[in-house]
C-alpha cells in the first residue's frame, strides 16, 4: 500500500532514473503519473524500477489508452513516436489488489492486537496497574514469555514497516515507514537485550501494542479514502461490458473493447449504448444523465449523434460506432478526472516538502529526547527511551501528506458528478479564490439560436398569417427561417405547399401561397416591393427598440404583419447570475451589441457590469484589464473566439456544448453548457480549498502540540506524558480524522438546477441580425 508519507520513496527513486522529467504520486487514488522520454526508457523499465521500492503496477496506461484500474495492463501507444510520453499506473504493496491490501493490513492488525492483549497483561503495566497476577506459563519468566510472544508480531505484523523503511533509506529518503520501525525496533531490541541478559524492565508491550495501533490506523484510513475515489469507479462502472454487433444479419455479443468504428450495434429498449456513435434507424429516447448531467432525455432519430454509456428508453436502434475505446465521451471525462486526480495544487507541494523535514525532525527530536532524558534527568534510560519513541510515533507526518489529495479527490467527483470536470488540481484551488466571472453572451447566457417573441397581425388572423409565412420560409435555410417554422409547428398550424420561391439573400424571401403572393424580409425587401406597412410601422419600430429582429410580412402588396424574434437566454442564467451574487462574486459580461441592447441584457438578468461592442478578437484585452483592476477573473464560454480569453482568464470555463478549441483551452469544462453550473464549480473550488486548509491546520497543530507533550516537556510540572503506544493511537487517529474530513466535503451543498421557465413575454434581448 502506498502511503501518504511514503510516496517521497516512489518519487524519489523514479526522478533519479534516466529519462524521467516529472512524477506525481497520489496515495489516495494509488497511482503515480510520469512523465519520460521514451528514448531513454520504457513502461516496462518503470514498473521494474517501482517494484525496486516495494510496490508492483497494475492497470499501466498512457494517453493514448485509458483503462480501469483493476484490468490488465495495456500495451504502452506508440510512445516512441513522442518526444515525451505521460504514464500512469496504479501502486500496490507486495503485488495486491487494493482489496487485497486492506485484508492483508486487517490480518496483520489481527495478530498485533491478539497478541498485544498477553503481552500487556504479563507486562510491567498489567501487574502494577491492572494487578495482573497470573504467573507465565511453563515456568518462563514474564519477559520471555512476552519475547515469544512478540516474534510474530515483529516477524509478520511489523515486517511491512521495517521493509518500507529499508526502501527508503536505499532511496535515500525518509518517510512515515522509518519512524514506525524506528519506534517498534528500538524498543523491542532494547527488550531483546535486556532479556537476554538477564532480565529488567522492558517493552515488549510497547512495541507489539504500537504496532497494533498503527496497523489499525492504516486498515480504517484505507477504508475511509476508499470512499474518496467513489466518481471514477462510477465513471468506469457506467460502461456496458458488453454490445450487440449486426455482422453479415446477425447478432454477435461481443465484449465493447472489441467493438471497431464502423461496427452497426443494436441497442435494445432499456440497454446501454456501448460506445460512441450516430444513429443509423430507429427513433427513440436517450437518457444521457450519467454523462451530460442533463436530466431529461434526448429524442435521437437517424443522423443523431449518442453517446456511449448512455442509456436507450423507449424504441430500438441501430447505432453506427463513431468513437471507441480512450476516443469515447465517457473514456476522455475519466481520463481528464484522473488527471486532475494524480495533479498536485501548490499548497500540496508544500505540504510535500513539509512532510519529508518532518519525518527528519521527528528523528533528530527523538534523539534529541533521549540525550536530554538520559543526560540531565537523573531517570533511568529505560525512561529516556519511552520518550524518544513516543516523539519519534506521534511525529509521523502521514496526516499531512493526506491533507490535500484526499481533498482533492473528493472535490474533483463531486464536479464530476454534476458535469463540471477540472482539469487539474491547481484549477480547482483558483476557482476558490476567483472574484469575477465574465460571460460571454451569444452560447453562454443564451441559447445561440432565434425564437419568435411577438406576432403582429393587421387585417387576418394570425395562425392564417403564420401560414402563409411558413409555408415561404420553409423553402429558406436562414436561421430566423427555421425559427419561425418552428414556431408555426409548435402551434399546429396548417403546412402550405408554396410555389414560386426566391430567395432574395441578405433581404428575404417570397412565393406564392394558394394563390396569394406573400414576400417575408426586412425594410429594404419592402422597399424594392413598395409595400406600405401604415401603423404597423411604430409596432416595429419599438419591436426594434427593446433588442429584437423584426421581420415584416407582406401579402398581396400589402403590410399584413411584423414577427419579432430574439435570441432566447438559457433557462437557468438569471438563476447563475443570482447565485453567484450570493457567493459575493462580480458578474461581466461580454457583448459585442451596442450598449444600450447590451444594458437591457443584463437587466433583465441582473448582471453587474457590461463591455459591449467588443470585437472577438478583443475579448482576451478586456480580461486583462480586469486582472490589471486587480480582479480575480473566470471567464466562460463556447466559441472559437473565446480561446483567447479563456487561456488569458485567471479561470477559463468552457461551456461542454461548445468548440473544441475552447475546451482544449479552457481549465474547466462545464459539459451540461447549464450556467448554473459557473457558480457549482466556484462553490466546489471554495469547500475544497476549505477542507485543505482545515486539513492542514490540523495536521501542523497536531504535531506543534503533540511534539512538546511527547518529549515530556510538561512531566515534570505536571505530570503529563504519553506512552508509545498511545502515541501511535493519537498519530493514527489524526490521519483517519483527515480523510474522514475530506469526505464530508460530499456534503456540499450545491445550487440544485432550476426547473425551466417560459421565456418572459417581453424579453430585452439583442437583435439576431441582418435578414
Amino acid at each position: 500500500m502506498l502511503r501518504a508519507s511514503s510516496k517521497a520513496v516512489v518519487e524519489a527513486a523514479l526522478t533519479r532514473r534516466p529519462g524521467v522529467r516529472g512524477v506525481e504520486m497520489n496515495p489516495v487514488a494509488q497511482t503515480a503519473t510520469v512523465t519520460y522520454d521514451p528514448t531513454q526508457t520504457s513502461v516496462s523499465e518503470l514498473a521494474a524500477w517501482v517494484r525496486d521500492c516495494g510496490y508492483h503496477c497494475e492497470g499501466l496506461s498512457v494517453p493514448e489508452h485509458v483503462c480501469d484500474p483493476m484490468m490488465e495492463p495495456h500495451p504502452g501507444g506508440h510512445a516512441a513516436d513522442h518526444p515525451s510520453h505521460e504514464g500512469t499506473g496504479h501502486g500496490g504493496h507486495a503485488g495486491m489488489s487494493m482489496d487485497a491490501m486492506a485484508r492483508d493490513m486487517r490480518n496483520r492488525f489481527l495478530v498485533a492486537a491478539v497478541l498485544s492483549v498477553p503481552i500487556l497483561l504479563w507486562s510491567p503495566i498489567g501487574r502494577e496497574v491492572l494487578g495482573f497476577t497470573v504467573p507465565a506459563p511453563f515456568g518462563l519468566r514474564d519477559d520471555v514469555f512476552s519475547l515469544l510472544l512478540s516474534l510474530p508480531v515483529i516477524g509478520y505484523s511489523s515486517w511491512i514497516f521495517f521493509d518500507g523503511a529499508y526502501r527508503a533509506l536505499r532511496a535515500r529518503t525518509l518517510d512515515m515507514m522509518v519512524l514506525v520501525a524506528v519506534a517498534i525496533g528500538a524498543g523491542w531490541l532494547y527488550s531483546v537485550g535486556v532479556t537476554l541478559a538477564g532480565g529488567g524492565e522492558v517493552f515488549y508491550e510497547a512495541a507489539a501494542v504500537l504496532a497494533a495501533f498503527v496497523l489499525l490506523g492504516h486498515w480504517f484510513e484505507m477504508r475511509a479514502r476508499g470512499g474518496a475515489n467513489d466518481a471514477i469507479r462510477t465513471l468506469l462502472e457506467l460502461a456496458p461490458p458488453v454490445a450487440v454487433v449486426l455482422r453479415d444479419g446477425h447478432e454477435v455479443e461481443v465484449p465493447t473493447a472489441d467493438v471497431v468504428v464502423g461496427d452497426l450495434l443494436l441497442i435494445r429498449p432499456g440497454a446501454k449504448i456501448p460506445v460512441d456513435g450516430v444513429v443509423a434507424e430507429g427513433v427513440s429516447e436517450v437518457d444521457e444523465s450519467m454523462v451530460t448531467g442533463e436530466s431529461l432525455p434526448v429524442s435521437k432519430a437517424p443522423g443523431a449523434e449518442v453517446i456511449g454509456a448512455s442509456i436507450n428508453t423507449t424504441g430500438t436502434l441501430r447505432v453506427r460506432a463513431t468513437k471507441v475505446g480512450a476516443d469515447t465521451a465517457l473514456a476522455q471525462i475519466v481520463a481528464l478526472v484522473q488527471e486532475a486526480q494524480n495533479s498536485k495544487a501548490p499548497g500540496q507541494r508544500l505540504a510535500d516538502r513539509a512532510a519529508f523535514w518532518l519525518v527528519l525532525v521527528a528523528l533528530l527530536g527523538g534523539g534529541a529526547t533521549f540525550a536530554a532524558w538520559a543526560l540531565f534527568s537523573g531517570e533511568p534510560l529505560t525512561v529516556a527511551l519511552l520518550f524518544a519513541i513516543t516523539v519519534v510515533v506521534i511525529t509521523c507526518p502521514d496526516a499531512l501528506g493526506l491533507a490535500t489529495p484526499t481533498a482533492i479527490m473528493v472535490g474533483t467527483g463531486l464536479g464530476a458528478k454534476r458535469g463540471v470536470l477540472f482539469k487539474n488540481a491547481t484549477a480547482l484551488e483558483t476557482a476558490a479564490r476567483i472574484d469575477t466571472v465574465v460571460m460571454d453572451k451569444t452560447g453562454t447566457l443564451t441559447k445561440g439560436t432565434p425564437e419568435v417573441t411577438d406576432v403582429v397581425v393587421d387585417g387576418m388572423p394570425e395562425n392564417e398569417l403564420l401560414a402563409l409565412v411558413a409555408a415561404v420560409e420553409r423553402e429558406s435555410e436562414h436561421p430566423l427561417a427555421a425559427a419561425i417554422v418552428r414556431y408555426a409547428a409548435e402551434r399546429d398550424v396548417d403546412a402550405v405547399a408554396p410555389t414560386g420561391f426566391r430567395n432574395v439573400p441578405g433581404h428575404g424571401a417570397s412565393a406564392d401561397v394558394d394563390g396569394r403572393r406573400v414576400v417575408v424580409g426586412n425594410r429594404k425587401l419592402m422597399a424594392v416591393e413598395q409595400v406600405s406597412f401604415g401603423p404597423l410601422v411604430q409596432r416595429r419600430d419599438e419591436l426594434a427598440a427593446t433588442g429584437r429582429t423584426a421581420v415584416l410580412v407582406a401579402v398581396d402588396g400589402r403590410g399584413a404583419g411584423v414577427i419579432a424574434l430574439a435570441d432566447a437566454p438559457r433557462e437557468t442564467a438569471a438563476a447563475a447570475v443570482a447565485s453567484l451574487h450570493e457567493s459575493g462574486v462580480e458578474v461581466v459580461m461580454l457583448s459585442g451589441d451596442n450598449e444600450a441592447t447590451a444594458r437591457r441584457i443584463a437587466g433583465q438578468l441582473g448582471i453587474d457590469t457590461v463591455i459591449a461592442d467588443v470585437l472577438p478578437g478583443d475579448k482576451a484585452a478586456k480580461i486583462a484589464e480586469l486582472q490589471r483592476a486587480g480582479k480575480r477573473v473566470a471567464m466562460v464560454g463556447d466559441g472559437v473566439n473565446d480561446a483567447p480569453a479563456l487561456a488569458q482568464a485567471d479561470l477559463g470555463m468552457a461551456i461542454g456544448a461548445g468548440t473544441d478549441v475552447a475546451i482544449e483551452t479552457a481549465d474547466v469544462v462545464l459539459m451540461r453548457s447549464d450556467p448554473l453550473d459557473v457558480p457549482v464549480a466556484l462553490r466546489i473550488g471554495r469547500g475544497t480549498l476549505r477542507k485543505m486548509r482545515q486539513n492542514l491546520g490540523w495536521a501542523i497543530g497536531y504535531n506543534a502540540v503533540a511534539l512538546p507533550i511527547a518529549a515530556g516537556v510538561f512531566e515534570p510540572a505536571f505530570g503529563l506524558m504519553l506512552r508509545p503506544e498511545i502515541a501511535a493511537l493519537s498519530m493514527s487517529g489524526s490521519s483517519l480524522l483527515v480523510a474522514v474530513n475530506a469526505l464530508l466535503l460530499k456534503r456540499l451543498p450545491l445550487p440544485e438546477p432550476a426547473e425551466p421557465t417560459p421565456t418572459p413575454a417581453t424579453p430585452v434581448l439583442q437583435p439576431v441580425g441582418p435578414r
